[in-house]
């Protein structure tokens, strides 16, 4: 009975019936990988699995529970881990041939709290290499497959962690989020997405880690958060994982957040929606599907709704720079040097680029000028409403598409509404907002500076009045 259960349970349930001794650690596990066993053949979307070390430290969990000790919020809780994310005694990629057999001496503060809270590992998620890349797909191992249909790409680079989700592999999953790499995947893959204010969840080593070229960047804009089916198994998380850490420079108090305890949206609340960033194209269809969405929301909610543009400044320009500036170009350079081993094609064009250092003061200018025209921005509205992208799932050997309804369009112009608001470090949300052709598409909420609970607050309430979507036929 748990295994034809299990794959819609939310996280919150199986914690609290495994915490009780409803249900045992051991059996929830059990559900797990029948459901990855299931649907992994056709959605590859892990690189590594932890079955033994996962049966043993469920058993421990089941005898400290019989013995009536205390357990942590997620008790017996199956997760996935993207594979970016460093995991102790557990191989991590980060998707690259240079780095095909590391083992990690340290696991990164999220997943030590993750374990600290009773959690089970089922093991590493796939991504694109380096995470340079909102697709799920490298060198390594096979493309990961969209539950909504095998053939498309769940979105990246936290690609895995989505299709397990969404598959019903595991309630929640561990993304990381440098560009929209959390909201992208869950958009696509009709999740809950959460990208908390830069600082609330902590990272280390990891982007941190000078010992580790090619993943020690994007370190003024990389997050770590929660993939779930819905926004109360993502605010659990994030009540595990946030929270200061000593190691981590940018890590802030987290004092002023209940993270479970999600009010109400207040009715008339201000909200600024761009249905499109300027001229960049966008799916007609996808398009008319979110208008509908923030339709419904604001009718439902009260909102009072003004709709408007995007500052104009060349964001996209400036968040290319600071990924660059960021990341250790001399690392990886002598790194491939010793390890002439394949890269992917973002890599590659990356170490190709040579740029003059006022790049990177123009940049880290227009950064300023942004944050401040947003600020500006935010004084007057609540929140800002986006699409969380502007495609549906695409093919999922691609790296994106490169057309919007027949016009060809540049790289990552299909999704130009995340980044910002990580050169922002503003708290964001993507919440699933409709079927387009079969496939999910994302509604994205941005909050003002520190206002995470305000985004949970209109994520859990838009997510109340829009209309379910359903399950993916790949599942559980």
């Amino acid at each position: 009975m748990l295994i034809d259960e299990y794959p819609t349970m939310p996280a919150r349930l199986i914690a609290q019936k495994v915490s009780a001794g409803a249900v045992s650690a051991r059996a929830v596990l059990d559900a797990a990988f029948a459901a990855l066993d299931k649907v992994e053949p056709i959605i590859h979307a892990f690189a590594t699995l932890a079955r033994e070390e996962a049966y043993a430290t469920a058993a421990a969990l089941d005898e400290r529970i019989a013995r009536g000790e205390p357990v942590g919020p997620l008790a017996g809780v199956p997760v996935a881990i993207k594979d970016l994310v460093l995991t102790k005694g557990l191989r991590t990629t980060f998707g690259s041939n240079l780095y095909a057999d590391y083992i990690p001496d340290a696991d990164d503060i999220v997943v030590e709290r993750l374990k600290a809270a009773d959690a089970i590992i089922l093991g590493k998620t796939n991504v694109s290499e380096f995470g340079f890349g909102a697709h799920g797909n490298n060198l390594l191992f096979p493309a990961t497959g969209n539950p909504w249909n095998s053939e498309r790409s769940p979105g990246g680079s936290s690609a895995g962690s989505a299709a397990a989700v969404a598959a019903g592999v595991c309630p929640i999953a561990i993304g990381s989020d440098g560009g929209g790499s959390v909201r992208l995947p869950a958009a696509l893959s009709g999740l809950v997405g959460v990208k908390a204010a830069m600082g609330r969840v902590p990272l280390w080593p990891g982007c941190r880690d000078i010992s580790l070229p090619g993943v020690s960047g994007w370190e003024s804009i990389e997050h770590i958060g929660p993939i779930a089916r819905d926004v109360a198994d993502a605010a659990l998380m994030l009540s595990v994982i946030a929270g200061p850490d000593p190691r981590d420079r940018w890590s802030i108090p987290c004092s002023d957040v209940s993270w479970t305890d999600i009010a109400p949206l207040s009715r008339g609340s201000r909200v600024l929606y761009w249905p499109t960033w300027h001229d960049q194209a966008i799916e007609m269809k996808l398009s008319e599907a979110t208008d509908k969405a923030v339709k419904i929301v604001a009718e439902a909610c009260g909102l009072d709704l003004t709709i408007g543009v995007p500052p104009e400044i060349d964001v996209h320009a400036t968040f290319k720079t600071m990924v660059a500036l960021e990341t250790d170009l001399t690392g990886m350079r002598a790194l491939l040097a010793e390890k002439p081993l394949p890269v992917s094609k973002a890599v590659t064009a990356l170490l190709a680029e040579s740029r003059p250092f006022e790049d990177a003061t123009d940049a880290i200018t227009a950064r300023k000028a942004f944050a401040d025209q947003i600020a500006k921005i935010m004084s007057r509205y609540d929140f800002i409403l986006t699409p969380t992208l502007s495609v549906t799932a695409f093919a999922k050997d691609q790296d994106g598409p490169s057309e919007i309804d027949g016009n060809p369009i540049a790289p990552y112009e299909w999704c130009p509404f995340t980044s910002p608001f990580n050169l922002t470090g503003q708290p964001a949300a993507s919440v699933p907002c409709g079927l387009v052709d079969g496939l999910p598409i994302g509604l994205q909420i941005v909050g003002r500076h520190l206002a995470d609970a305000q985004v949970l607050s209109a994520a859990a309430t838009f997510e109340a009045v829009l209309p379910p979507i359903g399950r993916p036929p790949i599942h559980a």
